[in-house]
Parts: structure tokens; C-alpha cells; sequence
């Protein structure tokens, strides 16, 4: 299962539930110039557009990767474009493997980081999610988290998404490559890298389903490929 990478700034939590959506849109700009709009949900400033860059924030190239025998055997950092057509990652962002992720040259622009899993969490929670449907693995967390995330109507989302975007998150379903190299979901699922490690060889992730309202929260192999959001 793969995933997408989301950021977001480093800032404590305040977990207050009154008026979910604060109005505080603005931009960020990575190494390669793609321009990022973002928005501030709480007290944390997420990107609202799943990450597009080709190099790391120091200017080295991250490898594209597009023979399904080599992807399935990477242990570095690497992305892709969906079905490996660049066209696609103009609406959803590039796809990384957790390698990518995790290189100390850092995916994300400067003063913005991949989320961890607790900064995950922390989002949910704000969202409406208690610290125990938080903690829990699998679909079954929460209520409609995932709706409020999702963007809403059907341009991208395919039927019924009920996506409603209350959150101003606009979360797209990007798809994911395998790590054996194949690749699947695109406009069903969402799937968001964490910065956080589950073991020597799984990280967490997030994901969103069109046809079902909460969260998923899970981990996967590290060469498998999914979206990034930034924070």
C-alpha cells in the first residue's frame, strides 16, 4: 500500500474544536519552484497540495524511477509519477518512497517537515477524533475525519466520496505504487507518508477512501510509494 506526504510546521498543539476551519491561507514554495497553497487548522499550518518537488531542499536530485524491477528493490530514496506519466502528478503531486522520506537532505521546503505520526494524530484530534480513536489502527476511528479532509464533490474523488473539506485540508486521492511497481487506486484512494518509523522495515501512514467517511491510520513497507503532505 502506498502513501502521499503531507507537511507541516513545527509548533505545539492546541487542541481546541471551536471552529475547525481558521481561515489562514497562504503559499510556500519548494527547490523546484512549484508554488503550494497552505492553511492553518488549529495551531498547525498543513500544505493543501500533495508535494510535486524532483530534489531534496539542498538542490540533490531525487531518482525517478520508472522499471518496476528496480523500484521493487530500492532501499533509497526515490519518486515516481502515477503510471509513470508525469501528467498526473500536475492534479495529484509525485509519489515517494519512505526512503525519500526519510533522506537527511530533507524532501520538504525549507522550515516545513513531513508530519510525524503524533502530528497525524494531532489533526484528527482537533477534527473531533478522542486520543484513543487516535491511537487505533484501521478504519474503524473516529466518524468522519476522513470526510472533513477530503476535498469535496467528484472532479477528482470518484462516487460517492461525501468529501465535504469542512477542514480546508483538500485532500486528493493520488493513488499508490506497490513496491512491486505496480500501480493502483487512483480517484478511490488517498495515501499520506508519516515521518514516523513502525519498525526497521514499515512506517505509519494515512489514508482516505472514497466510499468510507473516517481515517485509516496503518503502517507499510518502505519502498512502497504514496503522496506527501508537508507541514
Amino acid at each position: 500500500m502506498l502513501l502521499s506526504f503531507i507537511l507541516v510546521t513545527c509548533e505545539d498543539y492546541d487542541l481546541k474544536r471551536s471552529n475547525p476551519l481558521e481561515n489562514s491561507t497562504s503559499t510556500v514554495t519548494d527547490i523546484d519552484g512549484n508554488v503550494y497553497k497552505t492553511i492553518k487548522i488549529g495551531t498547525q499550518t498543513w500544505m493543501v497540495e500533495n508535494l510535486k518537488t524532483t530534489r531534496y531542499r539542498n538542490g540533490t536530485a531525487i531518482t525517478n524511477v520508472t522499471d518496476s524491477t528496480v523500484w521493487s528493490n530500492l532501499t533509497t530514496g526515490a519518486y515516481c509519477d502515477y503510471n509513470n506519466t508525469p501528467g498526473n502528478s500536475t492534479t495529484y503531486g509525485r509519489l515517494y518512497n519512505w526512503y525519500a522520506v526519510s533522506n537527511s537532505n530533507n524532501i520538504a521546503p525549507t522550515g516545513w517537515l513531513v508530519p510525524t505520526d503524533k502530528d497525524w494524530k494531532n489533526l484528527e484530534m482537533y477534527l473531533g477524533m478522542t486520543q484513543q480513536q487516535a491511537d487505533a489502527t484501521g478504519w474503524a476511528r473516529g466518524i468522519d475525519e476522513g470526510n472533513k479532509l477530503k476535498e469535496s464533490g467528484n472532479s477528482h474523488w470518484a462516487n460517492p466520496s461525501a468529501g465535504t473539506n469542512s477542514s480546508g485540508f483538500t485532500a486528493l486521492p493520488g493513488g499508490y505504487r506497490d513496491y512491486d511497481g505496480s500501480f493502483d487506486y487512483v480517484g478511490y484512494n488517498g495515501y499520506w507518508w508519516s515521518s514516523s518509523e513502525y519498525n526497521a522495515a514499515n512506517a505509519w501512514f494515512r489514508s482516505m477512501n472514497n466510499q468510507i467517511a473516517s481515517a485509516y491510520r496503518g503502517y507499510d513497507n518502505k519502498r512502497s510509494t504514496v503522496s506527501v503532505f508537508a507541514v
